[in-house]
């Protein structure tokens, strides 16, 4: 378990944490000169078990909350020091504060400085402290008077300290270590120290950091200042890393050591945000903040969602918009300060840390929200009873920290099926089919002329109107059902099939001859308009109609080619087997230069060859790229 402190400067944080383990936490030349802590420090005891007690102690000056706030979000428990002699000061207020919006619920406070007062001076300081703490997640929280000098309360305090337990946070995740500091080390290289907020780092682990993406493998590790092969979450670990493009300059304070399943760093999260009681006016919509964030610290604005202002003691639904990403997942505490980093104003809890950039205050989207704030056994079931329809469930897995097989332990105790990555209810999939085969068949009915919708007006003209990826997962379980027919760039319903006008279907026939029997050099539009005495407009609109149903394909203004015949001159490049000259392509089909250039600028602007100089080179076809002709 990490305990952090927390209290007002002066008030014996650093003194208390050396009469418990032995270590002066202050490393700083600074700090030894000035006799304040400025930046966190770090300490261990022994609990004689094998297992090690530690300790963040931060800076209790108001010019240094923001390393305060670096490492009191990795903390499990708090140790909030308050002066005996002194009583309650800003720095207490605002710290206590501080871990009430982090949610954290385990702590003691110790009295410092108690031998220096009497025992009814120490009595009204205890009243004050409870008075204090009695509105706050600490409300309740044992006070051990002590002293740092004597000794008085020591033993007793890290025995109550013991009690407190184990660290909550989860193993069963992904890892992810929040990287408070980083250095090199003579003989090792870049070391990064940090809290394990998730699941286990182990020695040649090949991780990422976030939010850079550069890579690193871990040499060697301590846990809890121990050598190990293994760290835990709940543990502060320092890890030896290298890779290619590590170096101290490229990790700071605020990145995350994760395995690269976590590496998806984000700059809109969505959170439930909770405005301080002591705040003198409302927040505004759009307000600037500075962000604490893990052990990150950014700028940003506060987009509300409910709203143009939430009033001091409120909470509401909120966007943080950052001015850089950041790596934060669901549950992630935020803390908000003012505009000038002078005061604490708000906390947030992450609901979604990938918010959208539109809609966001859309009533669908609110519903989401509302969703997903539920605890993961709860949530899967709201989400799939949404308007939406579906759950992305990559994207929930991610913003959990959930494996997949977690994931679908959730998403079948929902009741849900996995199609193609998401989850639907049967209903819902019965229901999108339904729409499908339905809309088709309206559209037969109206146009029984057209060949069928193409996939993109399908989707927009549903009932519901999926996202492309979610629409194309639907539709390939259709296509595969066999109750959508794809038909060239169309679909339709494999009873509807599109027949000629008696005077089209006549005129085609005619034209198909010719096709077949020239069909390296096929008559021009024109040319078959003047044959078969048909008007040259509408001959154009009949083999425009049959360009789209991919029986012909326009290689060059009005020169249309059958498509097998289009397949079999892409083999004939493909099988030169090297580069080859507009020369030589003319004599494998013996249909003279002008029209052998013409295919062969057709099949340069559709990238089947590539063209140097006088050389050409042919590119290996696409699957079904000018294939056989589709079925009527």
């Amino acid at each position: 378990m990490i305990v952090g402190t927390a209290g007002h400067i002066d008030h014996g944080k650093t003194a208390l944490v050396k009469a418990l383990t032995g270590v002066d936490a202050d490393r700083l030349k600074e700090e030894k000169a000035r006799g304040i802590t400025i930046d966190l420090g770090y300490a261990y005891s022994d609990l004689g078990d094998g297992r090690q007690l530690g300790f963040v102690d931060v800076p209790g000056h108001e010019r240094f909350v923001h390393n305060m706030l670096a490492g009191a979000t990795g903390i499990d428990a708090a140790l909030l020091v308050v002066s005996a002699a002194e009583g309650i000061k800003p720095q207490t207020v605002e710290h206590l504060q501080i871990l009430d919006l982090l949610g954290l619920d385990r702590g003691i406070v110790a009295l410092t400085k108690s031998d220096l007062v009497n025992d009814d001076q120490l009595l009204e300081r205890m009243a004050e402290v409870e008075t204090l703490l009695s509105t706050t997640s600490l409300r309740g929280a044992e006070i051990v008077p002590v002293s740092a000098v004597t000794g008085q309360g020591v033993e007793e305090l890290k025995e109550k300290l013991l009690i407190l337990g184990e660290s909550g946070k989860g193993a069963a995740g992904f890892a992810r270590l929040a990287v408070d500091r980083c250095f090199v080390l003579s003989g090792a290289g870049v070391v990064v120290t940090g809290t394990v907020h998730a699941g286990e780092i182990k020695v040649d682990d090949r991780l990422l950091l976030t939010p850079s993406g550069i890579e690193a493998r871990v040499r060697s590790l301590h846990a809890q200042n121990r050598p190990a092969e293994i760290g835990r979450a709940g543990e502060r670990c320092a890890l030896n890393l290298s890779g290619p493009r590590l170096s101290k300059d490229a990790i700071r304070r605020g990145d995350w050591v994760v395995s690269p399943e976590l590496h998806a760093p984000a700059d809109r999260i969505d959170v439930r945000l909770s405005l301080l009681a002591s705040e003198a006016q409302p927040l505004k919509h759009w307000s600037p903040v500075h962000v604490h964030l893990g052990s990150a610290h950014v700028m940003g604005r506060v987009a509300l969602l409910e709203g143009e202002r939430l009033q001091p003691g409120d909470s509401g639904l909120a966007q943080i918009v950052l001015e850089e990403k950041v790596g934060v997942l669901a549950g992630d505490r935020v803390i908000l300060r003012d505009p000038s980093a002078t005061r604490t104003m708000a906390g947030a809890t992450t609901i979604d840390p990938f918010g959208p950039p539109r809609n966001r205050r859309a009533e669908r989207r609110l519903a989401e929200l509302a969703a997903l704030v539920e605890p993961d056994a709860d949530v899967m079931p709201q989400l799939l009873r949404l308007e939406s329809g579906f759950v992305d469930l990559a994207r929930f897995g991610l913003s959990r920290n959930l494996r997949p097989a977690e994931v679908e332990k959730l998403l079948e105790a929902a009741g849900g099926q996995r199609l193609e990555g998401f989850g639907f209810l049967a209903e819902t999939l019965e229901a999108s089919k339904k729409d499908i085969v339905e809309t088709l068949k309206t559209f037969h009915e109206t146009k029984a002329d057209a060949p069928g919708l193409q996939a993109e007006r399908l989707r927009v003209t549903l009932k519901r109107r999926w996202p492309a990826p979610v629409f194309k997962a639907l539709l390939d379980q259709a296509i595969r059902a066999k109750t959508v027919v794809v038909d060239g760039a169309f679909l339709r319903l494999p009873s509807h099939s599109l027949k000629l006008g008696s005077r089209d279907e006549a005129l085609w026939q005619k034209i198909l001859a010719d096709m077949t029997r020239d069909r390296f050099k096929p008559p021009r539009v024109r040319d078959f308009a003047e044959t078969y005495d048909a008007p040259e407009a509408d001959t154009r609109r009949l083999l425009q109609r049959l360009a789209k149903l991919g029986r012909v394909v326009e290689v060059a203004p009005d020169h249309y080619f059958l498509r097998p015949v289009v397949a079999e001159m892409i083999g004939i490049a493909n099988g030169f087997g090297k580069e080859f000259t507009a020369a030589e392509f003319r004599d494998k089909l013996d249909n003279g230069r002008k029209v052998a250039i013409q295919i062969l600028e057709f099949f340069d602007r559709h990238g089947i060859t590539i063209r140097r100089g006088d050389l050409r080179r042919a590119v290996p076809l696409k699957s079904g790229q000018y294939g056989p002709p589709p079925t009527a």
